[in-house]
């Protein structure tokens, strides 16, 4: 037995060392570059604590149109990396892995949003930020879900809407919007959409006084606020992208939170509420793109100056109005 314990120990005690080398190194890079290091809320907690800002992807948009820096490096997926490229042309912006991407952002695609335009002539398209840069070329405004139902409702009541590419989050707005002429794309996030409602009935039922936080892109939203009277009180649900949970988590009474979304956000729920709790709705929430950015990449994207991301400028001059739109609202 003690012979076990002393083999573990040391292994530890390296790991502990070659993570406190690297972070070290990546501050003394990042400094003599010049250099921000943006994280969203679904990456790995050593990421989220080195960077000097995490937030969703309305906030870290606003943080890389901002920013005085040199150089951006982008720690989450790709789409991300291309608005922070769009909106700041003069800055070199990095990402750890190129091979970053997103489901949602890969199920529509340039030639299929062209075609589904030319089928509604005149129809406003609103382009979730889980884009490409050329779809966001194609689009009048971009949106987040923190942003979304604010965007909606700027347009003309009687304006027809093309939503793309999140349908659940579209239904939601198109629910909470109350207008009938807005279209929706068959997109869906995997992590997202893998949430059925009974997941939430079973975990209500555990903690019934807890607050209940879900993201507009579950594919369990919709049905659930049919039936949510019937497990939660009024009060208890709230529907938020990922910023807007922190934000509740932060201002709420409640001692105990059930999330509904990818579960890096609990790192950060949990930093800044240390005398609250937070349950997954599953601790399989974990999506495989997000967690592909390590800390051996982020140094080696410094040290090495590796993997730039660039958008042509003729993509890029379309696409930044629709994403200084969604910049400005909300």
């Amino acid at each position: 037995m003690t012979t076990a314990v002393n083999n573990i120990h040391p292994h530890k005690s390296e790991n502990c060392k070659r993570t406190e080398k690297l972070i070290q190194e990546i501050t003394q890079i990042r400094k003599k570059r010049n250099a921000v290091i943006l994280a969203h809320n679904y990456q790995i907690p050593v990421i989220q604590d080195l960077a000097d800002f995490v937030g969703d992807s309305l906030g870290l948009s606003r943080q890389a149109a901002a920013t005085k820096s040199d150089v951006i490096v982008f720690c989450g997926v790709h789409f991300m990396a291309e608005t922070a490229a769009i909106l700041c042309p003069e800055k070199r912006v990095l990402i750890p892995d190129l091979e970053a991407g997103c489901s949602l952002a890969a199920s529509i695609t340039l030639d299929r949003l062209v075609k589904w335009k030319a089928e509604h002539p005149g129809a406003v398209v609103v382009s979730y930020v889980n884009t490409t840069a050329a779809i966001k070329a194609e689009s009048d405004y971009c949106c987040t879900s923190g942003n979304a139902l604010q965007i909606v409702k700027s347009i003309d009541a009687d304006k027809e809407i093309l939503f793309l590419p999140d349908v659940f989050l579209g239904s939601w707005v198109k629910r909470m919007t109350g207008r009938e002429n807005i279209h929706i794309w068959m997109g869906e996030c995997h992590v997202h959409t893998a949430i059925h409602p009974r997941s939430i009935d079973e975990k209500m039922r555990e903690h019934p006084q807890a607050e209940l936080l879900i993201h507009p892109e579950c594919g369990c939203l919709t049905p659930y606020l049919d039936r949510v009277a019937r497990l939660v009180k009024g009060d208890q649900l709230k529907v938020a992208s990922t910023e807007g949970m922190i934000v509740r988590a932060c201002q709420s009474p409640a001692k105990q939170f059930v999330v509904a979304t990818e579960v890096g956000i609990l790192h950060r729920l949990q930093k800044e509420n240390p005398d609250k709790e937070f349950i997954p709705i599953q601790d399989e929430m974990s999506c495989q793109f997000m967690k592909m950015i390590t800390l051996e990449k982020l140094h080696a994207a410094l040290a090495n100056d590796q993997y730039q991301v660039t958008v042509p400028e003729e993509v890029a001059a379309k696409a930044r109005l629709s994403i200084e739109r969604m910049v400005a609202v909300g």
